[in-house]
């Protein structure tokens, strides 16, 4: 027998089964050591979810980039799910992740059309023109941590982290500053995955309720931000959004806009704070922060978890392990970062001297993340400003102490205290 009692396999990996599958930590409290040890079972593991959802785990970066781009793998439970279709999960923490409409959860055509309504937000010229808006939020932020009293605790995500990238994206979707903090805790609250379903159904209904009153503002007062663009959107055929299209779009658009760069910034000076020979490299010019910036996507992304995706059909996999037409899978960027098969032995270290830093943090294929660029340029200009600013900054607790959000989707901290030493 195996860990935890499991039978190994003749090749000596570790099995599982429909009637076994491996029970994940819905709280996400070791997200690494938990891919490690389901790394053991082979390329892809079955696992239990929260609300008892089973779905495969994937380890190999390899095989991940495979089903990401393989056109028997959906992302329409309506179509592909046969769980969903019964009517079973649909009172749980999934409801706000699958059981949307917009082109997070949509396949084929039905997805090439509502990217393409998207897409335009997403410009590289609108993505540039947000650099000036990004630089000013980015200095509000640090002059009031500047203002803060010396030797005291600050806590990096409330202070900086967080209001940086949802500053950044309710300027951009236009959202007014009474609705803003609203937003933010109905994002926090999607990202909870051990909600009972009250609680699911609660969130779920005031999502509808605030998107919705976003929307009647913005066709009562057009602007020239990206809800209003949204709300008059229509693609080549003339096809308008549909009124849930059009909330769950705003939904995906605005909670992936900022949930997941507060994670890339708080988790790149986690990691530099951490190490500090790596943090002298970069302060000193010797290595650029664009490689702080794609070692942090790599080593510890925003994402670790992405529900989901299912099999169309089934699929065979290296070693004798299929996946049955209508079985989830689940897209483990956390774990195939780190796969050894793809970054050898080293690939647990942080290392941002690697010449190698292929990870999927924004995903791969047709579903690849829109915001990608945003996210990146809001990080780029943050990082080298706080510690422009701070270059004494450090940690105002043991490096293990932080606390990691509750979550096996989300991946970052909770919160970050750290201390503004050498102010300028």
């Amino acid at each position: 027998m195996g860990e935890h009692g499991q039978p190994v396999a003749p090749t000596g990996r570790l099995e599982t089964s429909a009637d076994r599958p491996v029970v994940i930590d819905p709280a996400g409290g070791d997200i690494h050591a938990e891919a490690d040890r389901l790394r053991a079972f082979g390329p892809a593991a079955l696992v239990e979810l929260p609300a008892g959802i089973h779905a495969w785990s994937v380890s190999s970066m390899e095989l991940l980039k495979q089903l990401l781009t393989d056109p028997r793998v959906s992302k329409d439970p309506r179509q592909h799910w046969p769980a969903w279709q019964r009517g079973e999960f649909h009172d749980s923490w999934i409801r706000s992740w699958v059981g949307v409409t917009n082109m997070f959860t949509s396949y084929g055509a039905e997805h090439r059309r509502l990217r393409k309504l998207v897409a335009p937000a997403f410009t590289a010229r609108r993505t540039e023109a947000m650099l000036p808006r990004v630089e000013r939020i980015t200095g509000q932020l640090l002059d009031a941590m500047a203002d803060l009293p010396d030797g005291e605790p600050v806590d990096l995500r409330s202070a900086y982290a967080h209001p940086l990238p949802m500053g950044v994206i309710c300027e951009l979707f236009g959202i007014p500053d009474d609705q803003r903090a609203e937003m933010a805790r109905l994002v926090e609250q999607i990202m909870d995955t051990s909600v009972t379903p009250e609680e699911a159904a609660r969130t779920a209904q005031e999502v509808q309720r605030a998107f919705g009153a976003l929307v009647a503002l913005k066709r009562e007062q057009p602007g020239e931000d990206l809800t209003s663009v949204l709300v008059s959107a229509r693609d080549d055929y003339g096809s308008r959004l549909s009124e849930a299209e059009l909330l769950d779009t705003l939904l995906l658009v605005i909670g992936a806009g900022h949930e997941t760069t507060v994670n890339l910034i708080g988790n790149a000076v986690h990691a530099l704070l951490t190490h500090p020979d790596q943090l002298r490299l970069v302060l000193d010019g010797k290595v650029p922060w664009n490689d702080v910036i794609e070692e942090t996507l790599r080593w510890a992304p925003s994402i670790a978890n992405l529900p989901l995706r299912y099999a169309v059909e089934d699929i065979e996999l290296r070693g004798g392990v299929t996946i049955r037409q209508g079985e989830a899978i689940l897209a483990t960027y956390a774990a195939v970062g780190r796969d050894p098969g793809r970054h050898g032995r080293e690939a647990g270290q942080f290392d941002i001297r690697r010449t190698d830093v292929e990870h999927l943090a924004f995903g791969h294929g047709a579903h690849f993340c829109l915001g990608a660029p945003l996210a990146r340029m809001e990080a780029r200009t943050a990082l080298p400003a706080l510690f422009g600013r701070f270059p004494g900054l450090r940690l105002a607790v043991p490096a293990e102490e932080p606390e990691p959000v509750g979550s096996f989707i989300a991946h970052g901290y909770l919160t970050l205290p750290v201390l503004l030493k050498g102010k300028r």
